[in-house]
């Protein structure tokens, strides 16, 4: 990319901005926005090449496009007021969820009534609502994401179900250690569907008349590049600058603010906004690490296929007790076959068992062949490796995080985002309001 593009700032010349904002996914274009919005002359720095953060996308040269990151948008997201320009640009798709239990069957997510309760049979039943009692009566006091679920659908639907199984897939780490707070925040569903009061009021609801509903809405066919350059439109034509591939080398205090050293030269600025892991903006500021903070790496395996598949829903969430893989979605019940095959993405924590590509894709094959998901040509088109996808939410590590926030404060630097406040932000409206609390929106 040459220094012509919009999206490249010459900075040999140490140009000075109110406020520079590093990485340029959902929650770096939001506070740009904000900032743009208060009157800030405002720069945009990414490591990356390309504007969208962890949101990537790969295409194959038969023409199947793949992602890395969250896939589906609603049409009332608190983005759309400050990139409008999105919204043309989505596909209104009608998604369907579904997962694998350990029983091997296909059904409902994030629990079935019928397949995890109903089909345990007049024993199971007796198990499930003793251990539920006794969790109730005996296991109040909670200190993991463990103890949250079993305290509120007990040890053997706990097990059964296949939830402590996914709960270890997902964040990485077994559920005993995982922070009790994010599993309030993540898994708020269990005590809803658990609580009787609450089923009783879903229950009037479903006798009421439905309001309307938000659409579901999925990046354009050709990937997340289209999305991207209308909000690098919107952000440039309102005085926003953006420099990708910045090569960010060290960030350093003046007695006016900041100088950032990149590959390109420095940057002076009296802000800096941060929205790129805690750990990789301590090293860039010569800060001590106050502790370590892990994250997770995500092996994304893209397939094409033909034959019959052993499911109907677009998304799949592996519960069963094997297998490596945790999520899969078929990116052509949205957007069509090409050359009459079906395509879908896959979800791997890189972990103990499976470290590699190769060992995803064997884990996988294996895995699925046992439950009949694929019956047919199954081909593995493509993959990426991402590191530090999002933060390992291990017990006592929101606390750390917490404590190196507060020294990056004290240092001058306003640490926010998924990555930059170890924020749980499972959707891009959680990102944006939370960056517009943090920025004060106008």
């Amino acid at each position: 990319m040459d220094d012509a593009s919009p999206q490249v700032v010459p900075i040999s010349k140490f140009p000075h901005f109110d406020a520079v904002v590093l990485g340029a996914g959902i929650s770096g274009l939001v506070a740009a926005s904000v900032l743009a919005k208060q009157g800030e002359r405002t720069l945009v720095i990414d490591d990356y090449e390309h504007v969208g953060g962890n949101h990537m996308d790969w295409t194959s040269r038969d023409g199947y496009t793949f992602d890395v990151g969250s896939l589906i948008f609603q049409d009332d997201s608190p983005l759309l007021r400050h990139f409008p320009e999105l919204l043309p640009h989505y596909l209104p798709i009608a998604p369907t969820w579904g997962r694998l239990n350990p029983q091997r069957k296909i059904t409902e997510y994030p629990i079935s009534v019928r397949d995890d309760i109903l089909a345990a049979g007049p024993i199971g039943l007796m198990r499930i609502s003793f251990s539920v009692l006794y969790a109730r009566l005996f296991c109040k006091k909670m200190g993991n994401a463990r103890d949250f679920a079993r305290y509120w659908i007990g040890d053997y639907l706990l097990r059964r179900s296949g939830l402590e199984t996914y709960m270890k897939r997902f964040y990485g780490i077994a559920p005993e250690k995982i922070d009790l707070d994010l599993a309030r925040k993540r898994m708020g569903w269990i005590s809803e569907h658990a609580s009787i009061g609450t089923l009783i009021k879903k229950l009037m609801r479903s006798r009421m008349a439905a309001g309307p509903a938000n659409r579901q809405l999925a990046r354009p066919r050709q990937g997340f590049a289209i999305l991207y350059d209308a909000a690098v439109e919107r952000l440039t034509s309102a005085g926003v600058s953006l420099r990708l591939s910045a090569g960010t080398r060290k960030i350093e205090r003046t007695n006016d603010g900041f100088e950032i050293t990149l590959d390109g030269g420095v940057v002076l600025t009296r802000r800096v906004i941060s929205t790129i892991p805690i750990p990789a903006l301590e090293r860039l500021c010569g800060l001590p690490a106050q502790t370590a903070l892990n994250t997770i790496t995500l092996i994304s395996l893209y397939f094409s296929f033909a034959g019959e598949r052993g499911f109907s829903q677009s998304i799949i969430y592996n519960f069963s007790h094997d297998g490596a893989w945790k999520r899969l979605t078929v990116y052509s019940d949205f957007y069509g076959r090409v050359n009459g095959r079906e395509y879908f993405a896959v979800e791997v924590i890189a972990g103990d068992h499976v470290s590699s590509v190769d060992q995803g894709e064997e884990d996988f094959r294996r895995h699925t062949q046992a439950n009949g998901l694929f019956n047919g040509d199954l081909v593995l088109e493509g993959s990426q490796v991402l590191e530090s996808a999002y933060p390992i939410y291990s017990k006592g590590a929101a606390q750390h995080a917490a404590q190196a926030i507060e020294a990056l404060r004290a240092f001058g630097i306003e640490s926010i985002g998924r990555q930059g406040g170890f924020n749980y932000q499972p959707t891009a409206r959680v990102s944006t309001i939370e960056v517009e609390a943090a920025l004060g929106k106008n």
